[in-house]
């Protein structure tokens, strides 16, 4: 047998490791979830820039289409260094016209190239210089129409200059413009539909534009803006770069999509893991279980010889006085040695017939037949047994046949067998004069019988395991109490033959209470 020590080191060792293994597991599961969200994030994120930066191209180019077809409309100047770009908007609503003007001022002159130390006699160096202003005039004035003819008639060429004029003027126009006339819900989300779905993401979301962190009228019905887990990037840059407004983004099953990404490999994780739980757990069981098997039947043999040794040391005992020439003429000694000897003899061969009943019944090979009997007569019977045993020493059978209907259906032998192994069990762990009650009753259609004696009693474990083969509460070279384990177990097993349950209560000093139940036939 295994050492004890060596086994238990084994056991930590083995649990240690299945535990480092699921701590991997989770560790690189955990690792992955986490990536997925980071690259998830940063897919989102390209997305929004994404539809920003399209959305603030196609205004730009559309802007800059329209102030191009204006200036072709106009008079090329290319005489001033002066380029003066002026952009008309008429206001309905105000009845007013707003009048984008942007000067620019181009400075060509030579610096000498001695400053610099380049090997050159002197330099040509140009300077732009810009200046903005946005003016409104009422229509409905005189002097305004003919400022206004003024400005559009001094529209110059299209040149470097000119497309640095045009870039702040589509800025300054723009920022004036209100939001929801900049771009639509449509176009957002075709744009961010059509990008997410390039990364596999095709998932609900929810969108709005917010202005200094202000809703405006761009926002999907179902938007809440949720601070922990809202995607935002900047929308529509102002002359000075900056930008009021922010895209903001919502993913509802955000979470439910990232765990899904993952889900194929944390159920075959999962499922893999419980595979080696269970298998080690198993393996652990039965490791164990042979270790018990191996105590109880280290214990059994051990108690088997010593109740072989005993009737086995009388037989010779007997057999040696018989041989005495002083005791083989007297007849009547020689009959007690010899009744003396078949006592032991039977006594041993009860022990060897438990066994085999054990054997038999765990192979099915014990025929059983049932037939209808009275379960208060049996117990009469049983109590016949062992009522010699019970007044040799002192004590006596309290008995109470409450059960007026007691028919069933049952093997009368192996029956009355049952009932003499509960009343022996009771005998037998009875320090003092054994005082036994049985009681019979009747509950719906169940038979009970209890078996009470006021003997040593049992521990909660053993109340368990009692009816286990082979085991016994007191183990090793401890003989105080007759036995081999067998007894109950198989009482369990025909009681359960009969359709029938057996169980115990016990408590230490107080005692035992052995309760079958049978049922009834009519």
């Amino acid at each position: 047998m295994m050492n004890k020590r060596i086994f238990l080191v084994l056991v930590i060792l083995m649990s240690c490791s299945l535990i480092g293994i699921i701590l991997v597991q989770a560790y690189y599961i955990n690792n992955s979830l986490q990536n997925t969200e980071k690259q998830f994030n940063f897919n989102v994120k390209k997305a929004l820039s994404y539809v920003s930066n399209t959305i603030e191209n196609d205004e730009k180019e559309e802007y800059l289409i329209k102030f191009t077809e204006l200036l072709n409309q106009g008079e090329i100047n290319d005489t001033t260094a002066i380029i003066n770009i002026y952009i008309k908007e008429d206001n309905s609503d105000s009845n007013e016209t707003v009048i984008y003007r942007n000067g620019i001022l181009e400075e060509n002159f030579k610096v000498s190239s001695a400053l610099f130390d380049i090997g050159l006699d002197s330099l040509n160096v140009k300077r732009i210089l810009q200046k903005r202003e946005t003016e409104i005039i009422e229509n409905n004035t005189i002097d305004g129409s003919k400022n206004l003819s003024a400005m559009l008639s001094r529209l110059s060429k299209l040149n470097e200059s000119t497309q640095i004029a045009l870039e702040t003027v589509y800025k300054d126009k723009a920022y004036l413009k209100p939001i929801h006339k900049r771009v639509s819900i449509d176009k957002i989300d075709r744009l961010l539909a059509l990008k997410l779905l390039e990364d596999d993401i095709d998932i609900g979301y929810e969108f709005a534009i917010y202005s200094n962190d202000l809703a405006t009228k761009i926002k999907t019905q179902d938007f809440q803006y949720e601070k922990a887990s809202t995607f935002s990037v900047p929308f529509f840059y102002n002359e000075n770069d900056k930008s009021n407004y922010r895209l903001l983004v919502n993913f509802p099953e955000r979470k439910k999509f990232i765990f899904s990404s993952i889900l194929t490999m944390l159920v075959l994780s999962i499922v893999f893991t419980l595979i080696i739980i269970i298998a080690y757990s198993s393996a652990l069981y039965q490791l164990i279980r042979q270790r018990q098997i191996s105590q109880i039947k280290t214990d059994f043999i051990n108690n088997m010889t010593h109740e072989f040794k005993t009737p086995i040391a009388t037989i010779n005992l007997a057999l040696d006085s018989i041989k005495n020439p002083k005791i083989i003429d007297d007849k009547e000694k020689v009959l007690r040695y010899l009744g003396m000897i078949k006592e032991e003899n039977k006594r041993m061969h009860a022990q060897v017939e438990n066994v085999l009943r054990i054997s038999k019944l765990e192979k099915n090979e014990l025929n059983i037949s049932k037939e209808r009997v009275d379960l208060n007569d049996l117990v009469e019977d049983a109590i016949t047994h062992v009522e010699l045993i019970i007044e040799d020493r002192g004590g006596h059978v309290e008995v109470n046949l409450n059960a007026e209907r007691s028919s069933v259906l049952a093997n009368e032998t192996h029956f009355t067998n049952v009932l003499v192994n509960i009343l022996d069990n009771a005998i037998k762990y009875s320090p003092e004069a054994p005082k036994i009650i049985v009681t019979t009753e009747v509950v719906a259609n169940n038979i009970l019988v209890h078996v009470k004696d006021h003997g040593s009693g049992m521990s909660k474990t053993a109340q368990k395991r009692v009816f286990e083969k082979f085991y016994r509460e007191h183990t090793g070279n401890i003989h105080n109490v007759k036995g081999h384990g067998l007894g109950l177990a198989y009482v369990k097993r025909i009681v359960e033959d009969h359709q029938g349950h057996i169980s115990v209560e016990s408590e230490k000093e107080k005692g035992s209470t052995f309760t079958i139940k049978l049922p009834l036939i009519s």
